[in-house]
């Protein structure tokens, strides 16, 4: 990790806990996360940052179970089973904030490429692909006009549609590590197509993640298409 990055791990660490310090006294903060009362006044005043390893247990232990607690808290599914998230797609500061959580709580191997499917997805994969540093992509299930190359994935649904998906051929190079992300994963077809799409492109799966998981199958669906790290961080 060089200094730009133990930089970005502490100061996510300090959101973390200032997050969590709107709903606790410093002392129910303490009892919380194990650290001292004075500490954790200074890193949430700005005092001072936490050191790497604090910062980093802060994110990856501590901000992971914070942050699925506020997700699931945002989460509405009616009657039939639907799910609205769109508390959080549009809250860009949120997935901010769960940027360094997923990339330091799950094991992803560090992308190239961040890839979702519009458009629900966009906002969550922009701020992983800021987080890492990384080109953002997503695919449409439209060509653009201007584009001349495509990949192309399509895949026949159990209702009888055919689902297609296109990505311009550039946006995705040879050899790269590609990180499949999405805002919801329920049956996996998506994250299959955009897996799909890696394969063509002849790069290499990173991981695939989702913010929300509606039950199990996607998540074991994408699982058998990959032996790259699959995960969400709630489930519904």
């Amino acid at each position: 990790m060089n200094r730009a990055e133990k930089a970005a791990l502490q100061l996510r660490a300090v959101d973390v806990l200032r997050m969590l310090k709107e709903t606790r006294t410093y002392d129910e903060l303490a009892e919380t996360t194990g650290l001292p009362a004075g500490d954790l006044n200074r890193y949430v005043n700005g005092h001072v940052l936490p050191g790497t390893e604090r910062a980093r247990e802060v994110v990856e232990d501590l901000g992971r179970e914070a942050l699925a607690e506020e997700l699931a808290a945002r989460i509405r599914v009616d009657d039939e089973g639907y799910v609205d998230n769109s508390a959080t797609v549009f809250d860009q500061p949120f997935l901010d904030l769960a940027a360094p959580v997923v990339a330091n709580g799950f094991d992803f191997e560090r992308p190239d490429v961040v890839l979702t499917a519009a458009t629900d997805g966009i906002t969550l994969a922009a701020a992983l692909a800021s987080y890492y540093g990384v080109r953002c992509a997503y695919a449409k299930k439209s060509k653009e006009t201007a584009v001349e190359e495509f990949i192309e994935a399509r895949q026949r649904l159990q209702s009888g549609i055919e689902l297609t998906y296109y990505l311009p051929a550039s946006a995705i190079g040879p050899g790269e590590s590609v990180l499949v992300v999405d805002d919801l994963i329920r049956s996996g077809e998506t994250q299959e197509l955009l897996l799909d799409i890696v394969r063509t492109a002849d790069a290499d799966v990173a991981g695939v993640f989702a913010l929300i998981a509606a039950g199990e199958d996607g998540i074991q669906r994408a699982r058998e298409r990959t032996d790259a790290s699959v995960g969400a961080l709630t489930t519904v």
